[in-house]
C-alpha cells in the first residue's frame, strides 16, 4: 500500500501540507467515493518532499491568510492535489450548467485521468455532522442544522453527480468545445460527532473507518474537560491540528462564551505535548453546542 511510505501528518509542520496530506486516505462519509491514492504516481513521494523542505513552493491560494469558507480553501487544497501532484489535467472547475436563464449547478471538476485518459466528472465536498437522537431515529445535523448527512448525500450523489449526465450538460460542454465525462466519482471525506457518554451507533452507509468525533452541551462542561482544549478555527478544521504553545484556557473561554451568546457551535481539538519534539498534537475533537442546538434561537 502506498500510504506505508508516506509521511504521517504529525511530522509535517506547514498546515497546508498536512491538510494536503491528510486528503490522500482520509476516510469518506460516502461509500464508494474517489480514492485519490488510487492514482498513486511513483514521484509523489519526493514531490511532499520537496515541499516540506520548502513550503514557499505552494501557491498563495494555499498559505494566505484563513479564509471563512472552508469550501474554497478545500477545492483549492483538491486542484493542487489531483492536479499538481498527481499529475491529472484539469479542464474545467466550477462549471455552471444553465437552462432557460435557470442554473442547474455546477460541475465542480472536469479533469483528464492520467492513467486511464479518461474524462471524469468530480464532486466534493467536506462535511462535519453531530448525530442527534430524535425518537426512534438519529439525524446528523451539521454545525449549521440547516445541514444533514442525508439530505447532503442524496444531493450530492444524485443531483450533483447526475448533472453531467444532462442533455443540457452534455449540450453546454458541447458548446464551449469541452469533453464530455466518461465517469463521475464523489469524494466527501470529513467526521461524524457523536453525544458525549452515548452508545450512538453510526449510520448504516458510513464505514467503520470513518473520523470521529464527540459534541457537548454547553451547560453541561466542566473546567476540567476543557484544560487542554484549543480551538479550531478555518481551515483547519481539516485535521489533524498541532501547535507549539500550551492550550490557552482564557482563549478557550472566548469561544464558549461565543457559543453561549452567538448560538453558534464551535469546534475545539484535546491537546497532548509530545515531549521528544516539544509540539502539542491532536488527540480528539469536540464540538460543543448551544442549548437551542439543533434549533435555531
Amino acid at each position: 500500500m502506498p500510504t506505508l511510505f508516506l509521511p504521517h501528518t504529525e511530522h509535517i509542520s506547514h498546515p497546508a501540507l498536512r491538510h494536503l496530506r491528510w486528503m490522500l486516505d482520509a476516510p469518506q462519509l460516502l461509500p464508494k467515493t474517489f480514492a485519490p491514492l488510487d492514482s498513486f504516481p511513483h514521484a509523489l513521494l519526493p514531490r511532499l518532499q520537496a515541499l516540506a523542505s520548502d513550503p514557499t513552493q505552494l501557491p498563495d491560494s494555499l498559505t494566505t491568510a484563513i479564509r471563512p469558507r472552508l469550501g474554497l480553501y478545500f477545492e483549492d487544497l483538491y486542484q493542487y492535489l489531483l492536479c499538481d501532484l498527481l499529475g491529472w489535467q484539469l479542464i474545467a472547475r466550477n462549471l455552471p450548467v444553465r437552462e432557460g436563464g435557470r442554473t442547474l449547478g455546477e460541475l465542480d471538476f472536469l479533469l483528464r485521468n492520467p492513467q486511464s485518459g479518461a474524462i471524469e466528472h468530480h464532486e466534493i465536498a467536506i462535511k462535519f455532522y453531530l448525530g442527534y437522537p430524535e425518537h426512534d431515529r438519529c439525524l446528523w445535523y451539521g454545525p449549521n442544522a440547516s445541514d444533514r448527512l442525508d439530505l447532503k448525500s442524496q444531493r450530492l450523489l444524485q443531483h450533483q453527480c447526475g448533472l453531467s449526465s444532462l442533455a443540457v450538460t452534455r449540450q453546454t460542454l458541447k458548446n464551449t468545445g469541452l469533453p464530455c465525462p466518461d465517469i463521475t466519482r464523489a469524494f466527501m471525506p470529513g467526521y461524524l460527532f457523536y453525544p458525549a457518554g452515548s452508545q450512538l451507533q453510526p449510520p448504516p452507509q458510513v464505514a467503520d473507518t470513518h473520523l470521529r468525533g464527540h459534541w457537548h452541551r454547553l451547560a453541561t462542561l466542566q473546567a476540567a474537560q476543557t484544560r487542554a482544549w484549543v480551538p479550531l478555527k478555518k481551515p483547519h478544521w481539516l485535521g489533524p491540528w498541532q501547535q507549539t504553545g500550551s492550550p490557552d484556557p482564557d482563549t478557550v473561554a472566548v469561544e464558549l462564551k461565543a457559543v453561549a451568546e452567538g448560538h453558534s457551535p464551535r469546534l475545539f481539538a484535546h491537546m497532548a505535548l509530545e515531549p521528544d519534539s516539544g509540539l502539542w498534537h491532536e488527540q480528539s475533537r469536540h464540538f460543543v453546542v448551544p442549548s437551542t442546538w439543533p434549533s435555531t434561537p
